[in-house]
């Protein structure tokens, strides 16, 4: 496991883009960022790239990448560096020079490449959960990338393949709209997915986070909603985020207890179904229903 001083060395600028934080503005010496920890329309988040700190202007608060990631994903230490000993970024001492990134998507279209449906597949989806996903080119400085993307309420987009996990553009939530005064809510959007595929017909609407930061803009939209019902991960930053919510409201119902055995909802799918949509002798397909309140 990486150690806070080894946290604290890696190029910060690295570690925002890789959470889809992307500069509005910046030079060599420093770069301009909006609230990663909300919601603004003017960039108040300043990197200083020579000492590799951070102060957030709107807060009156900073410090070093160990305070940015303890408020950001609102960890202890402890889930810091266990969050961190599966990164890997450039080392601040070892930068000679800084040089600015390189992010262009450059297509966006329907699925239709077998590597990413197989990855889709792999991880318990079928063509019924295709519609809310793009196959989505891009490049990283000039290095040409695809992966599947799932896209925000402010047009950015989370990206997933077999070999990567990111976003591009701005960080916001996701919402998928089915005109009801039930909501339904996750951390990722394969969580939601995978409960699509569970029901026959979906009768609720889906809020996904796509990062605990947009908690408290996730809380501003579920004030509109009589029945909120939490299918959060089983990890520490899950359970932080449950209990937020049910602090919060008292209509919140928790259902992480009906996968309490695995980390989170998609990987609970894919344990104990296996596809979780069967097909008989006959081709005929069935799908297993969730047994939540008001879907009879």
């Amino acid at each position: 496991m990486k150690n806070c001083k080894q946290v604290n060395s890696w190029e910060l600028l690295e570690v925002l883009i890789s959470l889809g934080h992307l500069p509005k503005k910046q030079n060599e010496k420093e770069a301009w960022f909006l609230n990663p920890f909300g919601t603004e329309t003017e960039a108040s988040f300043k990197l200083d790239k020579r000492q590799n700190i951070w102060y957030l202007y709107s807060e009156g608060v900073g410090g070093n990448n160990i305070d940015f990631l303890k408020k950001y994903f609102n960890y202890s230490i402890n889930e810091i560096l266990s969050w961190a000993s599966e990164k890997s970024f450039s080392s601040f001492h070892q930068q000679t020079e800084i040089v600015k990134p390189n992010y262009s998507i450059t297509e966006v279209a329907v699925i239709q490449n077998w590597n990413l449906k197989k990855y889709l597949f792999e991880r318990g989806l079928t063509q019924r959960s295709f519609k809310f996903l793009k196959e989505i080119k891009f490049t990283i400085n000039n290095k040409k990338l695809y992966a599947v993307g799932f896209e925000n309420l402010s047009g950015g987009w989370e990206l997933r393949n077999s070999f990567y996990k990111g976003s591009l553009l701005k960080k916001d939530i996701s919402v998928i709209k089915n005109d009801s005064d039930r909501i339904v809510v996750f951390e990722g959007f394969f969580d939601a997915l995978s409960y699509i595929e569970f029901q026959e017909k979906l009768k609720e609407d889906i809020l996904i986070l796509n990062s605990i930061s947009m908690l408290n803009k996730a809380k501003n939209y579920l004030q509109n909603y009589s029945e909120i019902l939490l299918f959060l991960d089983n990890d520490p930053a899950g359970k932080k985020t449950k209990d937020e919510l049910l602090s919060s409201f008292s209509n919140a119902v928790d259902y992480s207890f009906m996968y309490k055995d695995y980390k989170d909802f998609n990987e609970f799918l894919v344990a104990d179904k296996g596809g979780f949509i069967q097909q008989d002798e006959t081709g005929q397909s069935h799908c297993f229903i969730l047994p939540l309140r008001g879907n009879n």
